[in-house]
């Protein structure tokens, strides 16, 4: 499998899979955790998966069974597993501290661009 640092980019087939990592930083981090969060064009960002402060997790329903959120300690990252790709998985994907900022914070940053496609 591919793994990508956030922001990055990357391209897989349908049904492969891609680990996003996205490093440890006063950004990530929040009061709730971290969230993983998509965005396609014309739509806003939706939460994909977030993981909280205790460790405990939770996920979109599109995704749920698929996508794994978790912190690494030893690397001070959190990743994201994404399992079973489909096309309309095809987003920006961004990592934040949740609560997250304003849609215009600079601290989105650039996101990972994932691409789904045969």
């Amino acid at each position: 499998q591919v793994q990508i640092m956030e922001p990055g980019g990357g391209l897989v087939q349908p049904g492969g899979s891609l680990r996003l990592s996205c490093p440890a930083s006063g950004r990530v981090f929040g009061f709730f955790g971290t969230g993983w969060y998509r965005q396609t064009p014309g739509n806003k960002r939706e939460l994909v998966a977030q993981i909280k402060s205790d460790g405990s997790t939770n996920y979109a329903d599109s995704v749920k069974g698929r996508f794994f959120v978790s912190r690494d300690n030893t690397a001070d990252t959190v990743e994201l597993q994404m399992n079973s790709l489909k096309p309309e998985n095809t987003a920006g994907y961004y990592c934040i501290k949740s609560p997250p900022p304003p849609e215009s914070s600079p601290d989105w940053g650039q996101g990972a661009q994932v691409t789904v496609s045969s």
